[in-house]
């Protein structure tokens, strides 16, 4: 063996040392990097649906975190001083973002002054669960389908009112866009929340309105509302009787909400990955996909692209719906 294949020996082995070397460094920094206290904040008040579902999966992302995971609450502006705390803070993973996807795809079309904007400035970190709305009638309505509402709002132009949560609510755009899409005048009745609007649908007040099936199946079950569809593609198993917008002859119709987990923009990708891998360990577990369904939600687990993708997909659609429409 010559001197010059010894070193080149020496030289080969080294490169693969540090190689190694740095592989141990890297697993160990990813290992290390994860804060011992993660926020996980929440854009809405303790005690709804957003909170309520956030406060499900927190201690279960802990366990798959391996460290303390808490709710916070932000409430304001349709989630959006959440996003924005969010937004502004350091990129570590100590604090996080329970983002309900009004927040995400909605205010944007609809909100003059929103302090940041959720495609630039928060990073998708894991999809987490999604859920469908029902469209409800009140019982004295002479209608049992889309196709005779429709009928029923065409031959009384702006006659027909529904009500929602407030204006820029997904089930006010829900309604917008059912004008689009069909030609129908339709009058909107903006509420300070679902329930009392509901409670006007069964009162007669308003119309309809569409609405999360957790919520009014109960009523629906008991004749107080009538439903007529639900707005997802497929059927949904807790109404798997109601026919969806599309069978009931308004094609492309397909609406639906969902939170997804988020962090600030230019978050390492290592840390984004082991936290996706968190959730979805988390969204494997039957006793979690259980409570979910017990509150109206689905298990929607994947990959950060697939939450960046559908976060893209519908603020295009709101978008649509929501032209001509402003919400402080």
């Amino acid at each position: 063996m010559t001197s010059i294949d010894f070193s080149r020996r020496q030289w080969v082995t080294a490169l693969a040392g540090g190689a190694a070397l740095a592989a141990v460094h890297h697993r160990a920094f990813a290992q290390q990097s994860l804060p011992s206290l993660i926020k996980l904040v929440v854009g809405y008040s303790a005690g709804g649906p957003v909170d309520g579902a956030a406060r499900l999966l927190a201690p279960a992302l802990s366990q798959a975190l391996g460290t303390q995971v808490i709710v916070d609450n932000r409430p304001g502006a349709s989630g959006s001083l959440g996003g924005d705390a969010v937004a502004k803070a350091q990129p570590d993973g100590a604090t996080l973002f329970f983002g309900a996807s009004p927040t995400i795809t909605i205010n944007p079309n609809v909100q003059r002054h929103m302090a940041f904007d959720p495609m630039k400035d928060l990073t998708p970190i894991a999809p987490l669960v999604d859920y469908t709305n029902v469209l409800v009638v009140n019982n004295d309505v002479p209608v049992h389908s889309v196709a005779e509402l429709l009928a029923y709002a065409k031959a009384r132009p702006g006659k027909v009112f529904y009500g929602s949560a407030g204006v820029g609510a997904s089930n006010h755009l829900s309604g917008a866009l059912l004008e689009k899409m069909t030609g129908v005048q339709l009058t909107h009745v903006p509420y300070k929340g679902s329930a009392p609007a509901l409670a006007d649908v069964m009162a007669g007040t308003v119309t309809m309105m569409f609405d999360i099936i957790a919520t009014s199946k109960p009523f629906i079950q008991t004749g107080k509302v009538r439903a007529l569809a639900v707005t997802s593609r497929q059927r949904n198993r807790m109404l798997p009787e109601v026919p969806t917008m599309v069978e009931s002859g308004v094609p492309g119709y397909d609406v639906g909400g969902w939170f997804g987990l988020y962090g600030p923009a230019r978050m390492d990708p290592a840390l984004v990955a082991r936290m996706n891998a968190a959730a979805q360990k988390m969204l494997a577990r039957e006793d979690i996909a259980n409570r979910l369904r017990e509150q109206g939600y689905d298990v929607w687990s994947g990959a950060a692209d697939l939450l960046a993708a559908k976060g893209k997909s519908d603020r295009q659609l709101w978008a649509t719906a929501s032209k001509g429409i402003e919400a402080e």
